[in-house]
């Protein structure tokens, strides 16, 4: 049996899921004897939202419907991965459930007289809560820094990934295999140090599109085979310090209830570098396909001044020692991805051989990326995913079967050449 032949394998986008996917690849046995993967990214890997998410995962809080596999698998593959790449930054922990906005400190201390709640109530909560709840004690909750992960995926991965920065314009193809299907040739981009706007082409044969809210411009170099519709939902997130004095910062995790005061619903995630990241903030802003198809936000992400007022102040009605000497190290703001039915695209495109789409994981791309970066890797290299169950996420699902790539006859969407 002769060996297959090498590929070449462009992935667009280098946040948490595309840089996962080619992880993922290039770690596979089934990837043949001299491919060559190529990461293009428009600005620096993990330079949006997987530089700036909070790296929240829970293996049991999926909604019971198509994307709790993704929840499942992910989970469990973090653990593994994050000791295989030599992460130091995941752990398991606790989270509690907090209402804001009462006086006094009956809350916290209430809680910590509970033999079940006492022991997860962190010593920095200690201002005006209401009621507190346990859910999750650190058996299926866990975190992980986004941009670390990212950085030793490529580390670890090494030569067999090339980063190229640049720009996606496009694709470049061939007649495909079947009569009016179209085959992947070359991936168009500007590069990032262009002065002249010159455009340049990446041989390929198998182009995966996971470029966060930006994939929906796939639409255009798909000549319309498959629509994306794509809302980006653009959020500010703050870091606190570790206050002056303080030993460590215990690691349990919060998610608050509506803070009316201020307009916020905080979720507060310490670090293990001591530091507190906190989103939640409320007033997001919501950015359209045809926005987003131009760039919008790709090169800067400003914090919301206004958010970042109500949302330090909420935390400081909570926290009496962040009140008194707690600092901000960072504000900032990134976008999530939001399909209109809040699952994500995976799959192949329509009539395009080697054209796949890895996109519109919402607020669960970091907690999902393991999975995803596995089932697009068996699908490029296997033809299927054997370790999830990929069509409820058809990137075509929203595109008229008339539309769809390829121009014989179909029924049902499905290619039948001239005859039916």
């Amino acid at each position: 049996m002769s060996a297959a032949a090498p590929k070449n394998i462009v992935v667009v986008g280098g946040g948490i899921q595309g840089t996962s996917v080619a992880y993922h690849i290039a770690t596979s046995s089934k990837l043949p004897a001299g491919s060559k993967i190529t990461l293009l990214e428009a600005k620096a890997p993990a330079s949006a939202a997987s530089g700036k998410g909070g790296g929240f995962m829970a293996r049991s809080w999926g909604d019971g419907g198509n994307t709790q596999q993704l929840h499942h698998l992910a989970f469990d593959m973090y653990e593994a991965l994050a000791k295989e790449l030599g992460c130091e930054t995941y752990r398991k922990l606790p989270v509690l459930s907090v209402r804001p906005g009462f006086s006094g400190e009956g809350g916290a201390k209430k809680a910590r007289k509970s033999a079940k709640l006492g022991p997860l109530v962190p010593s920095w909560l200690d201002g005006s809560v209401g009621p507190i709840s346990a859910l999750g004690y650190g058996d299926d909750t866990a975190q992980i820094t986004p941009y670390e992960f990212v950085t030793k995926m490529l580390e670890k991965a090494g030569d067999k990934v090339e980063v190229r920065l640049g720009t996606c314009e496009g694709v470049d193809t061939e007649q495909g295999s079947e009569r009016g299907s179209r085959k992947i040739t070359g991936v168009r981009y500007t590069p990032r140090d262009s002065d002249d706007g010159t455009v340049e082409t990446i041989p390929a044969d198998d182009i995966i599109v996971s470029a966060g809210p930006w994939s929906c411009a796939a639409e255009d170099w798909f000549q319309g085979a498959v629509e994306l519709p794509m809302e980006g939902v653009k959020s500010t997130s703050i870091v606190w310090q570790k206050p002056e004095g303080m030993d460590k910062v215990d690691a349990t995790a919060l998610f608050c209830g509506e803070d009316n005061r201020f307009e916020t619903h905080l979720e507060v995630y310490p670090r293990p570098d001591d530091s507190i990241y906190i989103c939640g903030i409320g007033g997001s802003d919501y950015i359209s396909k045809e926005e987003l198809k131009a760039g919008a936000y790709r090169e800067v992400c400003e914090a919301k001044e206004s958010r970042v007022d109500a949302a330090s102040a909420s935390f400081r009605e909570m926290s009496a020692t962040y009140k008194a000497k707690g600092e901000l190290d960072r504000v900032q703001a990134c976008m999530r991805p939001c399909p209109p039915d809040a699952k994500p695209y995976m799959g192949c495109v329509p009539g395009f051989e080697g054209a796949h789409i890895n996109a519109g994981h919402n607020c669960w791309g970091i907690a999902w990326a393991p999975a995803c970066g596995k089932a697009i890797a068996e699908l490029v290299l296997e033809g299927e995913s054997t370790s999830l169950d990929l069509r409820p996420f058809d990137p075509a699902r929203f595109t008229p079967v008339a539309k769809r790539g390829g121009r014989g006859r179909k029924k049902q969407g499905q290619s039948l050449g001239e005859q039916w």
